[in-house]
């Protein structure tokens, strides 16, 4: 072994089994892995981020911007804007207002608390959409309500734009020349403005109802609808608007365009995410392996390297689990979706997810989307197909708006409304619990390794905890062991129990810096349990070229996954003897020849054995027996048989008994002639192992007549009788 470089010094990491007796071979370790944002997001993250590729690390800090009063009759925050001097600009629902905060200092400037109701005072069911930037840097506010309008806030507010056809306005952008767009509603209208924001014209009136939302690059803008969820391509030049992007949503929420001429569309749908229950996080999910970009390259920091030891990947498995049930067929949409579309037209899903999409916004070769349902903010980064739940509030239900501002990121949220400013900076302090990890039985836990990375002054510190109930909040869990600091594989101090759970505590002292892990790898082993024969079936065979055959079949499951070898016997019912049939039988089947036995009531044994995965101290079996059932081979016989001639007509009458099995058939024929007639019993059911017929046979001729009759029972065990009659 040797450093990858000079900078890394790596632990290699031994022992990954528990320690077992040289007796038990076949009790092996069982090794748990958690590599996977899927994996991870089953457990509960503080301060902590978990990304698509399985890793852990700590989350940026926040804070909460307080607003004291400003806040109280708002009910969403619609849209944030920050300017170059600093000031953070918040667009709210339903009066109408503007807040912007300064140092930390908030203040309503749009409109002015003057106590006149005419200023917006008081509930005036406006809304903020969209803010914006003029030439000079003053703010261009969209008032959105029973009519829409564009006001220019300098020295005092003054409305620059009214139509009669628009009452929203979604979405305000401004192009290299400093000319103003609007992107409205309720009749999907776009606007040019001056840069003095006069001569107001329309330069395209859309088929759908609203505009959503507008971004500009290289003389194009681009503009997101509702109703169809279309992206639009207008050249500022005044070319032929086109379609850019048809999507399978029906909101375009946000556009986005990067350096290259990529344009990144939010497409949602909140009828969809209403009619759908949320699933495990799509989002989360990643092809294996990675891209080859810059940020697959390693990190040169001086850092400590944890490595999990390498296994076999066919030992990795988990306990046996009921055969699943065949998924439900998948629905061919999601509420949400990131849309690539490059310049050439060629679009590609960067992300889909299960929620609303409300704002998005662009930094760090990173893209930051605000959802609702649950609060959360991911980050996408398309060029290493890499996503994380960079944050999730656990109070509002909302991020819906998005802005970065001096290096950190302001979220608005709503259900209730809040402003949190996400830190560049991490948190000293985050913690991982896992989700319980099955060992389908009482298992004993051995170890847990990390695969991590960590820089000077960082720790990791683990504690687990043990029970035998599928719920980490009931009582009877163990209490958490000691925290120990992970340098290496390190026991799981818990009891023996069929789950179990880790915690992980990441801390750092540096703002800058943070662990990272990778995965996580927990042992534990099952002692040997007996197999089970869980069913038992014998059927005499259908293959009419099988006479006489039994079919055998059986299941049989071992929990510790052993090889298992299996021993019929058989005995006739009333006797206490077993009699040796096959052994060493590797396949859960086999045919009898029933012909090899007398006739009689039967049942067979089955017994798995584990001694090939075992030593003869561990070996166990286990056994079952069948249901009791018939081997007859012997047809049935005729009794009390009489025959009684009345003119032309014989009257045969007769009984048949079998042994063991139901009368199943009888049939005459006369004269040798090829049409068998069926016969009833008297009763009219074949039923019983013994019944009764009369055959009345008319219109014979006068001259001596054969009468051959064919009696079988259930399982067509098959005699023929003969009687001749002389009719005068």
């Amino acid at each position: 072994m040797q450093n990858r470089t000079t900078a890394h010094r790596t632990l290699w990491v031994l022992g990954l089994w528990v320690a077992l007796t040289a007796a038990a071979p076949a009790i092996t370790s069982v090794i748990t892995r958690h590599n996977s944002g899927p994996d991870l997001l089953k457990g509960d993250a503080d301060n902590i981020v978990i990304d698509s590729t399985g890793t852990l690390r700590l989350a940026r800090r926040t804070t909460h911007i307080d607003c004291g009063d400003l806040l109280t009759d708002v009910w969403t925050v619609n849209c944030l804007l920050a300017d170059a001097r600093g000031a953070l600009f918040v667009g709210t629902s339903p009066n109408g207002a503007v807040i912007r905060i300064l140092n930390d200092k908030a203040m309503q400037v749009y409109p002015a608390l003057r106590g006149d109701a005419s200023v917006g005072d008081g509930f005036t069911n406006e809304h903020i959409f969209a803010l914006g930037l003029d030439v000079a840097d003053r703010l261009l506010i969209g008032v959105s309500g029973e009519k829409g309008k564009l006001i220019r806030l300098g020295g005092e507010a003054e409305t620059v734009f009214e139509h009669d056809r628009v009452q929203y306005i979604f979405a305000i952008a401004r192009d290299a020349d400093n000319n103003i767009y609007l992107g409205t509603g309720p009749e999907g209208l776009i606007f040019q403005l001056d840069p003095f924001c006069q001569n107001a014209k329309i330069i395209y009136d859309a088929r759908d109802k609203n505009i959503l939302s507008l971004t500009i690059h290289d003389d194009i803008l681009y503009a997101g609808a509702d109703q169809r969820g279309l992206v639009y391509k207008l050249p500022l030049d005044g070319s032929q608007v086109t379609v850019l992007y048809d999507s399978e949503q029906t909101e375009i929420t946000s556009l986005l365009t990067d350096e290259a001429g990529n344009v990144y569309a939010a497409a949602t749908s909140a009828q969809i995410a209403a009619a759908q229950l949320r699933a495990a996080s799509a989002a989360m999910t990643r092809a294996p392996g990675r891209p080859d970009s810059a940020a697959s390259n390693p990190s040169s920091t001086n850092a400590t390297t944890l490595n999990t030891a390498n296994t076999d990947d066919a030992k990795e498995e988990q306990p046996p689990r009921p055969t699943p049930t065949p998924p439900p067929t998948p629905t061919p949409r999601t509420a949400g979706q990131i849309y690539k579309i490059t310049p050439e037209g060629f679009v590609t899903t960067v992300f889909s997810e299960m929620a609303v999409f409300y704002a998005m916004t662009q930094s760090d070769d990173a893209i930051w989307l605000g959802t609702g349902g649950n609060g959360r903010l991911y980050t996408v980064d398309a060029d290493a197909d890499n996503k994380s739940i960079a944050y999730e509030d656990t109070l509002s239900s909302q991020i819906t708006a998005l802005t970065h501002l001096n290096g950190a990121l302001y979220l608005g949220l709503s259900n209730p409304v809040r402003l949190i400013r996400l830190e560049k900076g991490y948190e000293r302090r985050g913690v991982y619990q896992s989700p319980l990890i099955d060992a389908g039985q009482p298992a004993r836990w051995g170890k847990i390794q990390l695969e991590a990375d960590l820089p000077a002054g960082t720790s990791i510190m683990m504690a687990s905890r043990s029970g035998n109930v599928n719920d980490p909040n009931d009582p009877t869990f163990s209490p958490w062991s000691n925290e120990t600091t992970l340098t290496g594989a390190t026991d799981l101090d818990s009891p023996v129990g069929r789950f179990v759970q880790y915690r992980l505590t990441l801390t750092t002292p540096d703002a800058e810096t943070t662990p990272v892990v990778r995965e996580s790898a927990v042992s534990h082993v099952v002692p040997n349990l007996a197999p089970q024969v869980t069913s038992v079936r014998t059927a005499r065979s259908r293959d009419k070229n099988k006479p006489g055959i039994i079919e055998i079949t059986f299941t049989a499951q071992d929990d510790n996954r052993d090889e298992l070898i299996f021993t019929i016997e058989f005995r006739q019912v009333g006797r206490s003897r077993w009699t040796l049939l096959k052994n060493d039988l590797t396949q859960p089947r086999f045919e009898w020849d029933g012909r090899t036995v007398e006739d009689g009531r039967y049942e067979v044994r089955i017994t798995a054995d584990d001694r090939k995965s075992n030593s003869p101290n561990t070996a166990l079996t286990g056994s079952r027996i069948s249901d009791p059932f018939v081997i007859d081979n012997t047809p049935p016989v005729t009794e009390n048989d009489k025959t009684e001639i009345q003119g032309n007509s014989v009257i045969l009458r007769l009984s048949v008994r079998d042994a063991l099995t139901v009368v199943g058939k009888v049939t005459y024929t006369v004269n040798s002639n090829e049409q068998w007639v069926s016969v009833q019993p008297d009763d009219g059911v074949y039923d019983t192992t013994l019944e009764a017929f009369t055959i009345r046979i008319d219109d014979l001729k006068s001259d001596s007549n054969v009468i051959a009759v064919s009696v079988a029972d259930d399982v067509s065990n098959t005699q023929y009788k003969t009687y001749e009659v002389e009719i005068p």
